[in-house]
């Protein structure tokens, strides 16, 4: 499949099928949105917000959450806010997500199925990761981008006068809630 891709790339690149898509790094509508990577979301999610390439920053991770107030997400966010314009922020989680009641536990066996050994793990987790708490999911999507929006709008880190609000999306039809 990736060779597939790579020889799509090269005509796209002589096509120059590009120029529809070139824009400047700086998001037009001052806007950064945190989302989940479902697959359903991709093309779905812009189209469904009349978003546009270069509208807006769009990060994307599996449930749309932070696993750590000081990791890639807080950090990405921060960059948009504080180097490339953002003044607004939503988070959107989206119905039928896949991590909605994934266990940590049972993630773990996989991994050990899938060859990483016990050993790794029991030091992953020794050094102070909490890996089922990690790999696990949420109970509620709604209750996951509540809590998502609350993290960011304590964060020590966050300017008091970004705009940071949550939404639930319908997977199938686009519709967003407020919530």
């Amino acid at each position: 499949m990736i060779e597939e891709i790579q020889k799509y790339n090269q005509k796209f690149v002589e096509d120059k099928l590009y120029e529809p898509y070139q824009t400047s790094k700086y998001p037009d509508k001052k806007l950064a949105i945190l989302t989940c990577m479902d697959t359903r979301l991709t093309e779905l999610l812009p189209a469904a917000l009349g978003i546009r390439n270069g509208d807006a920053k769009i990060i994307k991770n599996a449930g749309g959450v932070i696993t750590h107030p000081y990791g890639s997400v807080v950090r990405s966010l921060l960059v948009a806010i504080l180097e490339l314009g953002v003044e607004e922020i939503m988070v959107i989680g989206h119905t039928d997500c896949g991590v909605q009641g994934m266990d940590g536990t049972e993630m773990l066996e996989k991994l050990e199925k899938r060859g990483i050994s016990g050993e790794h793990i029991e030091i992953i987790r020794h050094s102070g990761v909490p890996l089922e708490e990690w790999l696990g999911g949420f109970e509620s999507g709604e209750e996951s981008v509540r809590d998502t929006v609350a993290s960011l709008q304590k964060h020590p880190l966050m300017p008091k006068d970004v705009t940071i609000r949550g939404f639930m999306m319908d997977s199938l039809t686009g519709k967003l809630k407020i919530l």
